[in-house]
């Protein structure tokens, strides 16, 4: 059972350092680590018929991982402290805003594709942290598993998207662009925040943080208000 573990383990961080290398040879938005080496471990999974709870032998450790992964990021906004002290009403306004734009965007897309009412509300929480959009999407009447899948894409997508608007934009300023990686798309944006210096990733963190907790408050609100419409 040991080596069968240290074996994912091992082989999760080869895939994922030859991605890194690869990404920064090339430098492509698509070509991000954390998308290359996922699709990399599923195609192995599928071509070797290796079951989920066997991956999971090692995968549980590597999971175990992220909750000290995301508490290291406090060391970066306790450094930024002040950047976040004299621009605290610009970061809470442009991350609920951003936290509610991609609520009801993705709502009402979904809703006018004709998508029945348990999807739209797995879709709700898609900008939000996977371990709190499940609970909104669980607690709303929405599907985890959906809800977890949404999660992915948005993160992906804005990790990937997000370089080409803040070019497209000519966005300069570092707290802008964590903010809108944040609030967008979570960990991965607060990931890809990472290239943009330490205040970004700082930035990001935070509305990641306030997504998580404004959204946990205001996304029944806004189901209520769409489906009393």
């Amino acid at each position: 059972m040991f080596f069968i573990a240290a074996g994912i383990v091992l082989l999760n961080v080869t895939i994922y350092l030859v991605m890194s290398r690869i990404y920064r040879r090339f430098h492509i938005p698509i070509l991000l680590p954390a998308l290359t080496a996922t699709v990399a471990v599923v195609v192995l999974l599928l071509c070797f018929e290796i079951p989920y709870d066997t991956y999971m032998i090692g995968g549980q450790w590597i999971n175990k991982l992220l909750g000290p992964a995301v508490v290291s990021l406090a060391y970066p906004l306790y450094k930024q402290r002040h950047v976040l002290r004299h621009n605290l009403p610009a970061i809470l306004g442009g991350t609920i805003t951003g936290l509610l734009v991609g609520m009801l965007s993705g709502m009402l897309l979904a809703a006018a594709a004709g998508f029945s009412k348990m999807y739209v509300l797995s879709m709700l929480p898609k900008s939000i942290t996977t371990p709190v959009a499940i609970q909104i999407s669980s607690n709303l009447g929405g599907d985890s598993s959906l809800t977890s899948v949404f999660v992915m894409i948005a993160g992906f997508t804005g990790a990937i998207g997000g370089p080409y608007i803040i070019k497209w934009f000519r966005i300069k300023s570092t707290v802008g662009i964590g903010i809108g990686l944040g609030a967008a798309s979570h960990a991965l944006g607060t990931a890809k925040a990472l290239e943009y210096g330490e205040q970004s990733v700082s930035m990001s963190s935070v509305a990641m943080t306030v997504c998580a907790i404004v959204g946990s408050i205001v996304g029944p609100l806004v189901a209520w208000m769409i489906y009393s419409l």
